[in-house]
């Protein structure tokens, strides 16, 4: 992506392995309906990932990161990322591994709004931001939902290049 290598990994797993996906969409129910997505394939190794070999992390949303937020590594490595100011981008429930590693105390951010109460009883600020938008404080950008990808990727490349700039 326009000219930057990017690695997808997963802890327990290596690259070329496939991971399941699962869509969530708005059909007028009281939350999100989940539908079998698509089998993604993993471009990295999780246990030999070097986070100083990278500028940037993003993590996505669903359901994966109520189990991620649970992995001490997962968890060492987005304090890395934190710790050193470098960009930081999070979707949905993706917030909650923010949450679990101490990091969004003072800061603005949006999130699915049923991560709301995880925020504030973390010290976060939450943000009620529409779908398709997206909420940056410093070194984070953050949205609430999938629709909210195209301006998380744009503030986040933001965050990329004013880092590789300074």
């Amino acid at each position: 992506m326009l000219g930057m290598r990017i690695d997808v990994v997963c802890p327990g797993k290596r690259a070329g392995d496939l991971i399941k996906t699962a869509i969530h969409d708005f059909e007028g129910d009281q939350s999100y309906s989940e539908k079998p997505g698509h089998r993604f394939k993993l471009t990295g190794s999780f246990a030999t990932i070097d986070p100083d070999a990278y500028q940037g992390l993003y993590l996505t949303g669903g359901r994966a990161p109520e189990y991620l937020r649970l992995n001490p590594a997962v968890l060492r490595i987005v304090r890395h990322f934190m710790d050193r100011s470098l960009p930081v981008a999070a979707i949905c429930h993706g917030v909650q591994i923010l949450t679990a590693a101490d990091l969004v105390r003072g800061r603005k951010l949006t999130a699915y709004p049923a991560v709301r109460p995880e925020v504030e009883m973390a010290g976060g600020l939450f943000v009620d931001a529409d779908p398709e938008e997206s909420v940056t404080d410093g070194n984070l950008a953050t949205a609430p939902a999938w629709p909210g990808h195209p301006a998380l990727l744009r503030d986040f490349v933001r965050l990329l290049d004013h880092g590789i700039r300074r």
